[in-house]
């Protein structure tokens, strides 16, 4: 019989438990032969030995996120954008699929930068804070899910109106507003798309890690690694 392997909710997630109740209660159960999770957890799939941005997709970023990126990197290519901006809508949520929440687009800039062209880590960076503010020329309106999530009287945070306005006077404006386009209308849950069908658009303009994304030396890969193997202890 194997070891029951314990999963202790990460910081980010326990931080309201302040006196770490809910941990202590966990770790107590290694007075009874249970070993800290460390590695592969069998209750998801194992990733490939070298993997690539697109095994992500395939096995660990969550459904609907996976998704709404493929929907939205194919209406971008429909409406026909560049393969830089296909590939920045088309990653635009990686840090929300299999990371954190809060501050997503700022996340998924640095995820991605050591392996993209600067713009397209530019325009995810900055899709963060374009989307609170409407773009009548691309017929962009700010979400009415804002407005059911926030209410009707929520205030921008001061560094999101900041880096609004930086974009907005910057040359790549456009890559990073048609994230945003292409973010607000890319919701459909009847469209299932296979990741293959990126898989030129991302072999030509994605950096793959001999090693594999995650298992190579960049700033960025602790981060994949993470999503690798989102349960380990420590």
């Amino acid at each position: 019989m194997s070891e029951k392997r314990l999963v202790v909710p990460q910081p980010i997630d326990a931080i309201l438990d302040r006196e770490h109740d809910m941990e202590n209660q966990i770790l107590a159960e290694l007075a009874t032969g249970a070993r800290m999770m460390a590695g592969d957890n069998p209750a998801l799939p194992k990733m490939p030995a070298r993997p690539t941005i697109l095994d992500f997709f395939r096995f660990r970023f969550r459904t609907i996120a996976v998704n709404h990126m493929l929907q939205s990197a194919r209406n971008a290519s429909k409406a026909g954008h560049d393969e830089k901006v296909v590939l920045a809508c088309l990653l635009h949520d990686v840090a929300l699929g299999g990371l954190i929440r809060g501050d997503h687009g700022y996340w998924g800039a640095q995820m991605i930068a050591p392996y993209v062209d600067e713009e397209v880590a530019w325009a995810v960076k900055h899709h963060q804070a374009l989307r609170f503010f409407a773009d009548p020329a691309v017929n962009y309106e700010y979400p009415q899910a804002y407005v059911r999530f926030w209410g009707p009287d929520y205030v921008i945070p001061d560094y999101i109106k900041r880096d609004y306005e930086a974009a907005r006077a910057h040359r790549w404006y456009g890559s990073a507003r048609a994230i945003t386009l292409y973010d607000l209308y890319s919701f459909e849950d009847d469209v299932h798309i296979d990741p293959e069908e990126f898989e030129d658009v991302v072999g030509r303009h994605f950096k793959q890690p001999e090693e594999g994304l995650g298992l190579d030396n960049s700033p960025a890969a602790h981060m994949w690694r993470t999503i690798i193997w989102p349960t380990n202890f420590l």
